[in-house]
Formats: structure tokens, sequence, C-alpha cells
């Protein structure tokens, strides 16, 4: 039996997803076709099925590296002292992603799968529960350092701002002319007002 070489099947693995995204981004899932995806990635159809046996398998692997992305972010964040100065980053990476055509396209594309599919449904809840513990870790610490208005409720304000994130992406989704890095100042202003401790 081969020997399977785990660098390379993932590094072949992770170039499908690749090919994936872009393909989803620019053409949305069900109009792309598994062989648009082969070509995208330089690969048969069997050497494809080999990793992915199906166009859903692809997907939902994309919202699970999603989500692992996620949660390394915060992972990584969680013992800043400036823990609202990190949540205005975490805020203008959004902001960055958000101008990504490719990323927003996919990001609307999956939010419509869930729609459709309750596989993808219970991945993107779970994607969406680890990004608000995320920015709910961050709320509590910034609250403990007198950074944010101790107040406000850490898990619910933390759901505010994942209503905060969708509707970025939904606004460049409907408006042409939305540039969400020329929000930035608006962005961080808003938060301001909504999370630090009112002047005595």
């Amino acid at each position: 039996m081969r020997t399977i070489d785990p660098g390379k099947h993932a590094a072949r693995r992770d170039a499908i997803l690749a090919a994936a995204r872009s393909c989803f981004a620019r053409k949305g899932f069900h109009q792309t076709s598994t062989a648009a995806i082969c070509a995208q990635a330089g690969m048969s159809p069997g050497n494809l099925f080999h990793y992915f046996p199906t166009k859903q398998a692809i997907i939902a692997a994309i919202v699970d590296q999603e989500g692992g992305e996620t949660a390394a972010y915060f992972a990584g964040v969680q013992a800043s002292d400036d823990a609202y100065g990190t949540l205005l980053d975490f805020m203008d990476l959004v902001l960055a992603l958000a101008a990504d055509a490719d990323f927003a396209g996919l990001t609307l594309e999956i939010a419509a799968e869930a729609m459709r599919d309750t596989d993808i449904a219970a991945r993107v809840a779970r994607n969406d529960a680890v990004l608000r513990a995320g920015v709910q870790a961050l709320l509590e610490s910034a609250a403990a350092r007198g950074q944010v208005d101790a107040a406000l409720d850490p898990a619910q304000t933390a759901g505010w701002i994942a209503a905060l994130i969708d509707g970025i992406f939904n606004r460049v989704a409907v408006d042409p002319h939305y540039a969400p890095p020329a929000q930035r100042a608006s962005l961080h202003l808003l938060l301001a007002r909504f999370l630090r401790p009112a002047l005595a």
C-alpha cells in the first residue's frame, strides 16, 4: 500500500479549497461545477474526488477552515493588555475582508447555502458562536480594565457586534458604492459611543 505524505496531502487539500473559494466567490456555489474547480486547482476530477467526494463536502470544509481561522485569531489576541484596542483592530480586519470582493462574495454564498442546507447551517452557527465568544472575552477583559462600560452585558453586546459585522457584508452586497475601509472612522466612533464608559 502506498504511503501518504501528510504534508503533500494537506497541501493538495488546501489547494482545492483555495480554488473552490475563488470559484464560489466569482460564480456562486450552485453555478460552479466540479470541473471548474479542477481547472482552477490544476487537477483531474478523479484526483479532486479523492480528497472531497462531493461539492457539498468542499463548502463544508471551507466553513470549517474559516471557523478554525477565527478560533486561532482570538486565541492569539486574548492576552492583550489593550482589549478595547484589540477589538478595534479586529473590526478593522472585518472592514478589510469586506473590501475583498472574493471574500465578501464567498461569505454571502455560504450564508445563502446555510439557509438551504442544515449541515452547513450547523457549521456556520458553530463559527458564529466562536466569533461571539471571542468578542465576548475581549469585552470582558476590557471591562475589567475599565476600557468599556462594565454595565453592558458582554454576551448581548457581542451579539450586537456580530450583527454589525453581518450588516457590513450585507451592505457590500446591496450598495456598489459602499467602501468598507472608508467607514473606519465612523465605525470607531460608533463603537466608542456604544462601548466606552460614560463620563462622570
